[in-house]
């Protein structure tokens, strides 16, 4: 019988997202696939320490208690470019955690991007940029995790999870007006189509996904908000949440004030935003991860590395 996941959150993660991995992919890039394959071998007992994206999947993989009866809340899937000979220290890693992760996609080279579709991916995190732009632009929700912050503790008891709002919950159309028109006529802009729903963006599907977990599991999930947009912006954003029937716990319309005391505050353990220089900052107080413009994007010009 055919496996459906129609009701579960599929989330696709690197293995360099998943588990502290830098070192080992240094060995790789300075010393060669045998150094690299040979070193995997001698280190197969030893558990990998976790990554940026580890404390949000523990977090979304627990859910599934809350549901033992029905179709899993979330569901994991593995996916790295390692060849299968060399991936017993990440299946080894997942059972030490006590990870209920079951599948698995080691490509031995190959780009991993076109599998993704095949497991019904609604998100995939990636510490390879050139794999989250190329599944950015097939149309999937992807971002790049930067380094797992030091010294952080996430709150076990609760998913948290924040986004930015434009070309990220929203589509990038007011980001690029704003660049194209200016401030100014930007607000005067949102102001007027306060009534006009926005477009959804790239991860506008996942926040209903995520919505819809809110609704199962009452507690569970909380999500945040957290814009450079401010009055009198403000109301289309609201506005359309309230259109496609989501309800945000936590709202912060910032209006330029820095993102990251506010997330250090939130303490998510994934922030997603379409800019550097807001993820950079709050990387130093939370797992954050970056969601490109597509390639044709007139908002696309290359950002620092974070």
């Amino acid at each position: 019988m055919a496996v459906t996941t129609d009701q579960t959150l599929v989330i696709a993660v690197s293995s360099r997202a998943l588990f502290d991995l830098e070192n080992v992919n240094r060995i790789y890039n300075e010393n060669g696939l045998r150094a690299f394959a040979d070193h995997h071998r001698e280190n197969e007992p030893v558990p990998l320490a976790p990554g940026p994206a580890f404390p949000l999947i523990r977090g979304m993989l627990a859910l599934n208690a809350s549901a033992p009866d029905g179709p899993p809340i979330a569901e994991v899937v593995l996916v790295s470019g390692q060849h299968p000979d060399t991936s017993l220290r990440v299946l080894k890693s997942i059972t030490h955690y006590g990870l209920q992760i079951v599948r698995f996609a080691f490509t031995g080279g190959s780009p991993v991007v076109p599998y993704l579709q095949g497991f019904h991916t609604d998100l995939f995190l990636s510490r390879s940029g050139g794999d989250v732009q190329a599944a950015v632009d097939r149309g999937m929700a992807a971002a790049r995790m930067y380094d797992m912050p030091p010294g952080y503790v996430p709150d076990d008891g609760q998913i948290r999870i924040a986004l930015d709002g434009d070309s990220v919950i929203f589509s990038e159309e007011s980001e690029a007006f704003d660049k194209a028109h200016g401030l100014a006529a930007f607000r005067a802009n949102e102001a007027a189509k306060a009534n006009v729903p926005l477009p959804a963006g790239p991860m506008g599907k996942l926040l209903l996904t995520l919505h819809r977990v809110q609704e199962q599991l009452p507690g569970a999930v909380r999500l945040a908000l957290v814009t450079a947009r401010n009055a009198p912006a403000h109301e289309r954003v609201l506005r359309t949440l309230r259109a496609w029937g989501v309800s945000i716990d936590e709202a912060f319309f910032l209006g330029g004030i820095p993102k990251a005391a506010f997330l250090a505050a939130f303490r998510p353990q994934l922030f997603l935003d379409d800019q550097d220089c807001h993820l950079a900052p709050a990387s130093q107080f939370v797992p954050c991860a970056q969601v490109p413009y597509p390639s044709g994007s007139p908002l696309a010009a290359p950002q620092p590395a974070g």
